[in-house]
């Protein structure tokens, strides 16, 4: 009896030395992480195998929680992606701290990966846009739609949005007066007017209208979009021109309408009111919506910082701003910032530069869906020009740039968030 006490013992004791079972692993996306952009797409793998995910905002850097399952850990070390195992206990210990009111930290559950579309023509290569480059690099599955998809009602299939760089006025990207000869305009311009006039429109600004439209019935469905560059500003001043025409002869083959500008509606647009077009086609502007310019900032000095919101109050442009740092080198676009002053008031301001207060970063909600609106054409190619090489985000895995995309390609996948009061 005696020895069976102490065999007994000797087990238990043996055991409590043991190491408690690490049963969940903490991936973090402060500065430990060396692949922060990876790290995203582990997140959506983890979802396609209904893995729920914890989002952890504002603790870590926006850390992300997950089951430890073996093939998790395996899927995160081919894309080396940095995490730590913890125990049950520690979890806990995590999500409490998390969800102290003591603190501006929040849990946010991702359930279900949301299935993404690109608009874009068929013929652009991923490394042409920085968000199909993102999606390519984090290894998310994406499908490109372009118009004929739009028209005929593709969208319903897909939860998120993003629009390439695309004119949605008809004025072909207003690169007329710099490369009206050149071979690519020439050919893009008549790829275009075979396109409108097959899917039964007179003009390529009448098409990209009808797709405006559509694309505003998948946000206000519900729909997630995302637009950066020229597809943010131009995609408003279509709708906005929706009962005028604003193109000039070499885009449609007439003049503008005359009072153009008196006509505009900027009561079914998303983000922008209020605004004044550029008529002349040799500028190379949409309208006063774009900053770029009057920007006189040197490269060096060139950032914006991202503001702080309540992650329990304000989830949304919580997740939407997760991020290693608050201050984020700028970039250049077509469309660079947008003029606070053309801002609807009802659209949430993420970001600012603060030497002239120019809009960067933007959100809000349409209906039942929501969007963004990011400024620039790539986070990590400053002055990006037609024909450059393609950025090798490999060289840049933790980009906090890039990590505003990517942080946009995962919030439709939270769990429904109420708005606290």
């Amino acid at each position: 009896m005696i020895r069976r006490s102490k065999t007994y013992l000797a087990f238990i004791l043996l055991l409590l030395a043991m190491p408690l079972r690490a049963g969940w692993i903490l991936i973090p996306m402060d500065e430990t992480q060396h692949q922060h952009l990876k790290a995203y797409g582990l997140v959506y793998h983890a979802l396609t195998r209904h893995v729920k995910v914890k989002w952890l905002l504002n603790y870590r850097g926006g850390a992300f929680l997950m089951p430890s399952l073996p093939e998790l850990k395996d899927e995160a070390a081919v894309k080396d992606v940095t995490y730590e195992e913890i125990t049950d206990a520690q979890a806990e210990q995590i999500l409490a701290e998390v969800e102290s009111p003591a603190m501006n930290t929040h849990a946010v559950t991702l359930e279900k990966p949301p299935k993404i579309a690109v608009y874009s023509p068929k013929d652009k290569m991923p490394w042409d846009d920085a968000v199909t480059l993102a999606l390519t690099y984090a290894e998310i599955p994406y499908d490109v739609v372009y118009d004929e998809e739009v028209l005929r009602g593709d969208l319903l299939q897909y939860d998120w949005l993003h629009l390439h760089h695309e004119d949605f006025t008809g004025q072909y990207g207003r690169f007329y007066a710099a490369y009206r000869t050149a071979a690519w305009y020439v050919k893009r311009k008549q790829e275009q007017e075979a396109l409108a006039h097959r899917l039964g429109f007179d003009k390529v600004s009448k098409l990209k209208l009808a797709v405006a439209m559509k694309i505003r019935e998948f946000v206000m469905g519900g729909g997630f979009m995302f637009a950066m560059c020229s597809a943010t500003d131009s995609f408003d001043i279509a709708l906005a021109a929706h009962n005028t025409d604003i193109c000039e002869t070499m885009f449609d083959g007439d003049p503008c309408e005359p009072g153009c500008q008196e006509k505009l509606d900027f009561s079914i647009t998303f983000a922008f009111e209020n605004f004044i077009l550029e008529t002349d086609p040799m500028v190379y502007e949409f309208s006063n919506i774009d900053t770029t310019p009057y920007r006189k900032v040197p490269k060096e000095n060139d950032y914006f910082e991202l503001k702080t919101f309540s992650a329990k109050y304000d989830p949304v442009p919580t997740m939407l701003t997760q991020n290693h740092t608050e201050l984020i080198k700028g970039f250049y676009g077509q469309t660079t910032a947008f003029n606070p002053e053309t801002i609807k008031p009802n659209v949430i301001i993420m970001a600012t530069t603060p030497w002239n207060g120019e809009a960067k970063y933007i959100h809000g909600q349409y209906g039942k869906g929501m969007f963004t609106f990011y400024g620039g054409h790539d986070p990590e190619d400053y002055k990006h020009k037609i024909g450059d090489p393609k950025t090798r985000l490999e060289l840049h895995p933790t980009s906090p740039g890039y990590r505003l995309i990517l942080n946009n390609v995962l919030f439709p996948a939270a769990e429904k968030q109420k708005k606290k009061t």
